[in-house]
């Protein structure tokens, strides 16, 4: 039997290897295009989920055809990289620049739909990127991964989110709007699960929350909170636990596969969140735009100094729409007070209103001054 010819061998891997590269070149045009329709549709710039499960297929067919699966795993992981560097390429060579908005959340989560239909549309398009928390979403913002965030602030069922408050305490984030969106609860499952084989309900605690009526009704079921809606629904779908359920929206339960056994399940049916857009600097605002300011401040400790911040404001016939009190670690059993007034901070009213209360202060700020969603 003769020897293989090495040179003859050589030549062949040569050849594939030419496959590949130029496969791999083909998959990183595809991946432009790939860009654009996100752009277009405000949908997540990067999509981990979907990276993973496409992971788990690449492993499977490695293993079919007698490759190593953990070597595949590794090499398209680069691949990935590749082409998400390929993607943010494209997009900066782009003559007009997109927004690069944070949120927390996963696709589905209600921070991602109020982005997507925000920034849906908008010329230039948009790169939305989910984050584990709250804080990880601003830090971006401050970093300069992001332009903005979308955070939730206060829930017409639930009240105030005060972890979103005291990220703006420091005073390095500015308010450039805000969105009222309107929130449907649903109770998700596995497909084919009904409402008494379930004793776990998993979501995000506000949703929990804003729920309570429903929980009431259902004393079988144990609210248990996770860091996120959607994330509570996919996770519903890898556990495979009859049992479980989550609180998510109905977007949630196609992006995951799930059942959903009720609908608006909210204790409140106008239940609605107000969002806020973060970001590095205050942003300009037309004449004529029905503007709301946001403020943070600390009281002088005198009696009645609250009473007559308020005293002040309505002399200046500026309305108060939200007052908000927060503990300031740094000092003990003292507090921070987060105010939302109608009107313009540079109006003639209001610029004279923060010069009657700044002496009722130890702090006085500007969170910003926005148009008014209502």
């Amino acid at each position: 039997m003769s020897a293989p010819d090495l040179l003859a061998l050589r030549d062949r891997i040569e050849a594939v290897d030419r496959q590949i590269i130029a496969l791999v070149a083909e998959r990183l045009r595809i991946v432009e295009g790939v860009a654009e329709a996100k752009l277009a549709s405000a949908s997540p710039f990067r999509d981990r989920e979907r990276e993973e499960a496409l992971i788990g297929r690449l492993r499977a067919i490695a293993v079919a055809q007698g490759a190593d699966p953990h070597q595949i795993e590794r090499m398209y992981r680069i691949v990935m990289d590749m082409s998400v560097a390929r993607q943010e390429q494209a997009v900066r060579e782009r003559a007009d620049v997109p927004l690069r908005v944070a949120y927390q959340g996963v696709e589905g989560s209600y921070s991602h739909l109020a982005a997507q239909r925000r920034y849906a549309g908008r010329a230039g398009g948009a790169l939305l990127a989910g984050h584990d928390s709250f804080r990880a979403a601003a830090d971006a913002v401050s970093a300069g991964a992001a332009d903005l965030a979308l955070l939730p602030i206060e829930n017409t069922t639930a009240g105030s989110i005060n972890e979103v408050y005291d990220l703006l305490a420091p005073g390095t984030l500015h308010i450039t709007g805000e969105v009222i969106s309107a929130i449907e609860h649903c109770l998700l499952a596995l497909p084919g699960v009904r409402l008494d084989e379930l004793r776990v309900v998993i979501s995000h605690p506000q949703a929990l929350a804003q729920c309570h009526d429903f929980f009431a009704r259902h004393a079988h079921l144990v609210a248990r909170p996770e860091i996120d809606t959607a994330g509570s629904a996919r996770r519903v779908a890898a556990v495979g636990d009859r049992t479980l359920a989550a609180i998510a929206s109905s977007a949630a339960a196609a992006a995951y596969g799930l059942e959903i056994l009720a609908r608006g399940i909210q204790s409140s049916a106008g239940n609605a969140t107000r969002f806020v857009e973060i970001a590095p600097r205050p942003a300009p605002l037309a004449d004529g735009v029905a503007a709301k300011t946001s403020l943070v401040l600390a009281l002088a400790d005198r009696p009645g100094a609250l009473g007559e911040v308020l005293v002040r404001l309505a002399a200046r016939n500026l309305s108060l729409t939200k007052l908000e009190s927060r503990p300031i670690p740094e000092a003990p059993f003292t507090y921070r007070f987060y105010a939302d007034v109608l009107g313009h901070a540079s109006s003639a009213p209001f610029a004279a209103a923060l010069d009657d209360i700044r002496p009722l202060t130890t702090e006085l700020r500007i969170l910003g001054t926005y148009p008014t969603a209502g």
